[in-house]
């Protein structure tokens, strides 16, 4: 950067090192593309994913805000969008499958509690009765319509979880009739 810019246009007797001077409204030189690049996904080894299909666009009066969500799978208007496209809402078959479990098991807690108050006095046993529930695991939703099929994982947080998902699956058949 010891000599002239080469590229100023004109000789106004001004700055005259570097990079040309940008005025109000200009966008920024070198280092800044104008627009963002598109997004494109990619695998985890820098392999790009092919195009991905965008959902169309909901009719007139039927509004974009979603009727139904669950997981991965939404509905809006007459269609059920996810991640592969969309499908038609008329004649979609769902399903769900429960693939959690609760387990009751006996805390630590009071384990060591009914031990030492055993000791001291025949109480203690009463400590044995505290039971912890714990849900694990998942339900399966699974969407097909017009020869297309889609299926989503909802993890159970409890042992009601699947009479939730399965108040929205039917709450969804009533509008695939």
């Amino acid at each position: 950067m010891s000599e002239p810019n080469p590229y100023k246009a004109g000789d106004s007797g001004g700055y005259e090192w570097g990079p040309g001077q940008q005025g109000p409204g200009t966008p920024p030189a070198y280092g800044y593309p104008q627009t963002p690049p598109p997004y494109q996904p990619t695998l985890p080894a820098g392999v790009p994913l092919q195009p991905q299909y965008a959902p169309p666009a909901a009719p007139m009066g039927m509004g974009g805000a979603p009727l139904l969500s669950l997981g991965d799978i939404s509905v809006v208007g007459d269609q059920i969008i996810t991640p592969a496209g969309a499908m038609p809402l008329k004649g979609a078959v769902w399903n769900a499958m429960d693939m959690s479990r609760t387990e009751e098991k006996l805390p630590t807690v009071a384990i060591v509690l009914a031990v030492i108050f055993f000791l001291f006095c025949l109480l203690g046993l009463l400590f044995l009765l505290m039971k912890e529930k714990q849900t694990t695991g998942f339900i399966q939703i699974t969407v097909t319509s017009n020869g297309r099929h889609h299926q989503t994982m909802i993890p159970a947080t409890g042992p009601d979880t699947f009479h939730w998902v399965m108040g929205q699956v039917n709450y969804a058949r009533s509008l695939s009739v």
